[in-house]
């Protein structure tokens, strides 16, 4: 289950094991060749993963701490679930799972029979109906298993006990089922990169070692084994490829996750869009990725995709920079053989209505599969209300299409009229943009559907909208409610600094705060908050709050914080 916590902890790590990477030296070259050569088994795997594209994840399910799978909010899972998810074009399932609540005292580890037997109907259930499905061990990662270092055996005991029980429940169950070892490793009170590397190692080999000496269908079942934390980073993924040369065995699968440029990916320190440098981390670690497995021949599973912004609350990222993303997504991972797993906790395709909750981030996500679909640089055109329009412009992102035609509803604009295209630029005439927003009402007044030759339409929400208005508020430490008129226009993000200038608030290395952490708004009940997390952080004084607006307005705001009293100000 991917966290903003959990995703600093990884980007925090550093270097791998030079022991790994040193007995990569001496047996990676080997197992490349032999994999090269085109050999059944290594196409086999190859082959067997990339059926797999694209896959989902059943999460906050059967990894929920509590009484059962509907612990974490979700309902129990339905055949007919299955089938309403097949109809949506996905073709595997991974099913995160913790297992340790379910087990008995050492030293057994008895699996608790009646959780066995209902993840098996459930598993069972997803294989009949033709999908390939990955089952892990996934909350125990952060409950037990990084206690590694200080109570290895134990550890060790518990994990090996526990696979054991796991291959035996399975081993008959048909090769399109694949076991995944730990879902993003990591390791407490561990006292060097070096340890981690041979922790690492030893949690993977064993792995594979109880799983094929349990025989039946295990005996080539498709194995899938992390980097450390799930990390794309070269150390941990040249730590991964020393344990696959060691194990030679062809039946192997590399996992990582990936949920994009950290700051984009969360909005913080002004990365607030798809820009080059975010894109730019996409395409290196997908070609990291590509060149370290495989163009040797070792399938990669991207076990978990999003960003980690959809968890702390809605709009963190902008919905047009969301969408080119998940396009740029889908696109580079077909170009580089990866198979993707979108990670979904309840909260993308409703498991009550069997719906998306976004139908439009749905539609992307499946358009990526199989071509492009021309995006542009932004889904907003702000028009200042009261006043006379100008042309607009916008650029087109046309990823290999071109534009077809505009609609605004059922009706098509006319070309050389309402609007004129000259390479990449697109520009929407003034008179257009008057007659679209004639009504004068703060918000979206139309909807233009740009249509290409390709892949999905782009929608741009023409705006009507005036300078957003902030007004003076008094509070505590524990909540700032600030009054603020939005006016039809949407915050982008939010800096703080101190009289002197230096950044203020959590993430202290940066002015840009964190969107829904160190600030949250709600454009219904016109209000920005400054909630205790931001205040946890900030001393006895002044800050300075600049509010970044989408339509281009910039607004100041006085903060003053005495003991645990707080009082704003419009500057």
């Amino acid at each position: 289950m991917p966290s903003s916590a959990g995703f600093t902890r990884r980007q925090a790590m550093t270097t791998s094991a030079a022991l790994a990477v040193a007995a990569l030296s001496t047996s990676t070259a080997a197992q490349a060749a032999a994999r090269s050569t085109g050999s059944a088994a290594s196409a086999s795997a190859l082959d067997v993963v990339a059926k797999m594209q694209p896959g989902w994840n059943l999460g906050n399910t059967f990894e929920a701490i509590g009484a059962d799978e509907t612990a974490w909010g979700n309902p129990r899972v339905t055949r007919a679930f299955f089938r309403r998810l097949k109809a949506q074009g996905f073709k595997s399932i991974r099913i995160p799972v913790t297992w340790g609540q379910h087990e008995g005292p050492a030293p057994t580890y008895t699996l608790d029979p009646v959780f066995l037997a209902r993840l098996k109907q459930v598993v069972d259930w997803a294989l009949a109906d033709g999908f390939y499905v990955l089952i892990n061990m996934h909350g125990d990662a952060w409950q037990w298993v990084p206690n590694m270092p200080t109570q290895h055996d134990a550890v060790l005991a518990q994990y090996t006990a526990t696979w054991k029980q796991i291959a035996a429940a399975f081993r008959d169950e048909p090769r399109r089922l694949l076991f995944e070892s730990i879902n993003e490793p990591f390791f407490t009170g561990s006292s060097s990169d070096e340890q981690n590397a041979v922790l690492m190692n030893e949690l993977n080999t064993t792995f594979h070692s109880v799983v094929r000496a349990t025989g039946g269908n295990n005996a080539d079942r498709l194995l899938v084994m992390p980097t450390l934390g799930d990390t794309p980073d070269q150390a941990k993924i040249d730590t991964l490829l020393a344990t696959f040369a060691a194990l030679d065995d062809p039946n192997v699968v590399a996992s990582i996750h990936y949920y994009s440029f950290w700051p984009f990916s969360v909005n913080l320190a002004g990365y607030t869009t798809f820009n080059a440098v975010t894109q730019q981390d996409l395409t290196d670690t997908f070609d990291l990725l590509h060149r370290s497995f495989v163009a040797k021949g070792i399938p990669v599973v991207v076990g978990e995709y999003g960003l980690l912004g959809w968890d702390s609350g809605p709009g963190t990222v902008e919905q047009g920079e969301t969408l080119k993303y998940l396009e740029y997504l889908g696109y580079y991972a077909r170009y580089r053989g990866l198979t993707t797993m979108l990670w979904d906790n309840g909260s993308r395709f409703n498991r009550r209505t069997m719906q998306w909750n976004d139908p439009s981030l749905y539609a992307q996500i499946r358009s990526s599969w199989t071509g492009r679909s021309g995006t542009a640089s932004t889904d907003q055109l702000f028009v200042p209300k009261g006043r006379t329009p100008t042309d607009a412009t916008i650029t087109l992102n046309l990823n290999g299409t071109r534009l077809m035609r505009i609609d605004v509803g059922t009706r098509p604009l006319i070309r050389g009229v309402d609007y004129t295209v000259s390479g990449s630029t697109l520009t929407i005439a003034a008179a257009t943009l008057s007659r679209l927003t004639a009504s004068q009402e703060h918000g979206t007044n139309a909807v233009l559907s740009l249509r290409f030759t390709d892949g999905i339409p782009w929608a741009v929400n023409v705006i009507t909208y005036e300078k957003p208005v902030l007004t003076s508020a008094t509070g505590t430490t524990a909540s700032l409610v600030i009054p603020t008129a939005f006016n039809g226009d949407k915050l982008a993000t939010m800096e703080a600094v101190y009289a002197d200038g230096t950044p203020a608030g959590p993430q202290s290395w940066t002015t840009y705060k964190q969107f829904n952490v160190a600030f949250t708004l709600d454009y219904t009940a016109d209000t920005i908050t400054l909630p205790t997390a931001f205040f946890e952080e900030v001393t006895d004084g002044t800050v300075t709050l600049t509010f970044h607006f989408w339509s281009g307005a910039i607004l100041t705001y006085k903060v003053t914080r005495s003991g645990t009293a707080v009082t704003g100000n419009s500057a």
